[in-house]
């Protein structure tokens, strides 16, 4: 491997760790939210839940390819999934995740800034797009249950 042109602290690799092992504990979470959805509302939703698991899975990739790039070991474990038991429960609990990525995401672009790794603060603004986009997903969904 080539020595990154951006040295970056242990902080942030630490950080980009947490933040991948949160993407990877939000995708099994909502693929099994995907499939263990019942009742009326599951045909509405059940694709939902995939979609966004997936590009939770893609969010884990790019972090890990950065970290790597950082000379950083991508962590294979995730945090702690709480799925939930009802559709009611499911979704507070993604609006819940969502919010605790969405300020995690803007302190790691923080500490990106401040340590001069532009790449790695553009990276999480996009991703934080998709956060956010998903945290209105679920909440517009909760709203309707």
């Amino acid at each position: 491997m080539i020595a990154p042109a951006t040295k970056v602290s242990d902080k942030l690799k630490e950080m980009l760790n947490d933040a991948i092992a949160m993407e990877i504990a939000v995708s099994i979470q909502y693929m099994w939210q995907h499939m263990q959805v019942i009742g009326v509302k599951a045909v509405a939703v059940q694709d939902i839940f995939k979609k966004i698991a997936i590009t939770e899975m893609k969010h884990a990739e790019t972090i890990a390819e950065r970290l790597w790039y950082l000379t950083g070991t991508p962590t294979t474990k995730p945090k702690p999934i709480d799925v939930g038991g009802s559709l009611k429960e499911f979704l507070e609990i993604d609006v819940k995740a969502e919010e605790d990525a969405i300020s995690f995401y803007k302190l790691i672009t923080k500490q990106a800034e401040s340590e001069g790794d532009v790449t790695t603060a553009f990276m999480f603004k996009e991703i934080l797009e998709d956060e956010e986009e998903h945290h209105d997903t679920f909440t517009t969904m909760l709203e309707e249950i």
